[in-house]
């Protein structure tokens, strides 16, 4: 950047440093001047860290510099801080945001202002005179003279009528405390006016929790009136999702949905996009978007076997999904049959691992031709060999692990030891994965097998815990060959066919081939996984790289 472009970009954000007495700035708040964004967190300071605050104050030690936003724009805000209201501002006038600062500020006001009902309250705090400490009260009697009201400090009149009783020397300590709280400044850096994208990157970089500024904070704070309030409407999608067990999406999510039902698409641009509308087509498009999101689960859960988010292979498979419902609402036998190919092979080839946004705008578009009459959706997707049962590693973050799970799930497993059915649902929560066991056991392939990596992918099975540790660290062909002794041929083809282990899978393990066992079962694995997706076995890619292998996992990494 030249160095006029640096002129340019700076000219109304360079920050005005400023001292400002602490007992105005928290006036300012109460008077609604100072505002607290809704993208900023609740307050979380425990009662340790408020009185060490306040004995700053009283040292006339540093509490460091505030950072405020100075804007014209009218974004979601706190309506109370400290637990007290905060009067509303005047319209059109510009208003200055906290961007950094908030506990101590909030501190401030509780400790001058709070006037509550509560005993236990933080705020309920008072300067021990004999002691020159503050210290917390657990009572709304007046307190003995020589402990003082915090609150005392923002009256004059009452503070000191409080005092006029006391010692020479009390008064003295007194007064002393008042000219601190009255005359302590504190350095206010105030930001020009700049815009809402703009102050996101400034404010992670100074928000001294290190929490990160999501764009759904970003877009709560753009789009709010007193009519919407997104993260609001986001957590009413959620809460409708929730008998359906898939309230545990992600609100970014969500939000992909809302903008692709705003007719953009699915991109951060196109979520930005939805500051430029009002509050009732808002809430037109988060009706719509609420709607299709529970067809979308039922649709998981009734023709894929995704019993909630937890068992979502990929959270962003969702927010398609979401928009192929809400064109599609009642889709045809052919549309059902499609939209399960579309979401196997997006499943099977990791493509949302890496989904970026020429992929999110190439899938909305394909979204809106199989609404108008395509007969699927186009899909770049390019399935792996099947090497990936193999070579990937069983975790739960992982969609290949996700889809063994779900392949195991529509089988229906039983217990190898007991044939007792396997509680697909506790194994599908992923909150305990316990019931996910390796049918080589880890110690033996550990210790008989050099080289070995028991944990992958092909290796794993549905088996109870109270099963596995039955089987601890034998050999298959001493297990599973007293297994077949015991029930016969035929019922041990059946159990293993039910976890997804064929006969000539079996027949390896008996005699302990885990690697002959395991390209047989990732064959097998193979097959079923392009049987869904409707691909050919002639269309299979060559094989994985280790940077397709790394983009398995389902956490969301887009823009």
């Amino acid at each position: 950047m030249s160095d006029t472009d640096t002129s340019t970009k700076t000219s109304v954000r360079d920050p005005r440093p400023s001292p400002e007495r602490l007992t105005q700035l928290a006036q300012r708040v109460i008077d609604g001047d100072i505002l607290l964004p809704r993208f900023q967190r609740q307050f979380v300071w425990k009662r340790s860290q408020i009185i060490d605050l306040l004995d700053s104050v009283r040292r006339n030690y540093p509490i460091g510099s505030l950072l405020l936003w100075q804007t014209r724009q009218k974004l979601a805000s706190e309506r109370s801080i400290a637990d007290l209201a905060i009067n509303e501002t005047k319209p059109d006038y510009p208003v200055n945001y906290l961007l950094d600062g908030q506990q101590r500020l909030s501190t401030i006001c509780g400790a001058l202002f709070w006037s509550g009902s509560k005993a236990d309250s933080v705020w309920n705090i008072a300067f021990d005179l004999r002691s020159r400490k503050f210290v917390h009260l657990d009572t709304l009697d007046e307190p003995p003279a020589h402990l003082i009201p915090t609150r005392y400090l923002a009256n004059p009149s009452q503070y000191f009528m409080r005092i006029v009783s006391l010692s020479t020397e009390m008064q003295a300590e007194a007064r002393a405390l008042f000219d601190r709280f009255t005359d302590y400044q504190t350095a206010i850096v105030t930001l020009g006016d700049m815009s809402i994208q703009d102050v996101g990157p400034v404010f992670e970089r100074i928000n001294s929790t290190g929490t990160r500024l999501t764009v759904v904070d970003l877009m709560r704070a753009a789009t709010w009136s007193p009519e919407f309030d997104l993260v609001d409407k986001i957590d009413g999608i959620l809460s409708d999702l929730e008998p359906k067990k898939f309230s545990g999406i992600e609100r970014k999510t969500v939000l992909r949905a809302v903008a692709a039902a705003s007719g953009t698409g699915f991109s951060a641009d196109d979520m930005d996009s939805l500051r430029n509308l009002d509050a009732e087509a808002l809430n037109d498009l988060v009706t719509n978007t609420t709607e299709a999101a529970k067809r979308a689960a039922d649709f998981l859960s009734t023709q894929i076997g995704v019993t909630g988010d937890a068992a979502l292979p990929y959270a962003n498979q969702f927010a398609v999904l979401t928009e192929v419902f809400r064109r599609v609402p009642h889709p045809t036998a052919e549309q059902f049959a499609a939209i399960r190919k579309w979401f196997w092979i997006t499943t099977f080839s990791s493509y949302f691992g890496g989904w970026n946004t020429g992929n999110m705008a190439s899938d909305y578009t394909a979204v809106q031709a199989f609404a108008e009459g395509a007969s699927g959706i186009d899909n770049s997707s390019v399935p792996p060999q099947d090497s990936v049962w193999r070579q990937r590693d069983f975790r739960s973050n992982s969609a290949t692990s996700k889809m063994l799970a779900l392949f195991l799930a529509q089988r229906g497993p039983v217990d190898l030891l007991t044939g007792q059915k396997i509680d697909v649902g506790k194994s599908l929560s992923w909150s305990n994965d316990k019931e996910f066991h390796h049918l080589f056991p880890r110690a033996y392939v550990t210790r008989e097998i050099s080289g070995g990596k028991p944990n992958k992918v092909a290796n794993i099975i549905m088996l109870t815990s109270l099963s596995n540790i039955k089987i601890k660290d034998k050999a298959p062909s001493v297990y599973l060959g007293e297994i077949r002794k015991e029930i016969g041929d035929s019922k041990f083809y059946a159990r293993m066919s039910a976890s997804l282990v064929s006969r000539e899978a079996a027949d390896a393990a008996l005699v302990d081939d885990y690697e002959t066992f395991l390209r047989t079962r990732a064959h097998d694995l193979q097959a079923l996984a392009m049987e869904l997706a409707g691909i050919k076995l002639a269309e299979t890619s060559e094989p994985a790289s280790d940077v397709d292998l790394a983009e398995d996992s389902d956490v969301d990494t887009t823009d």
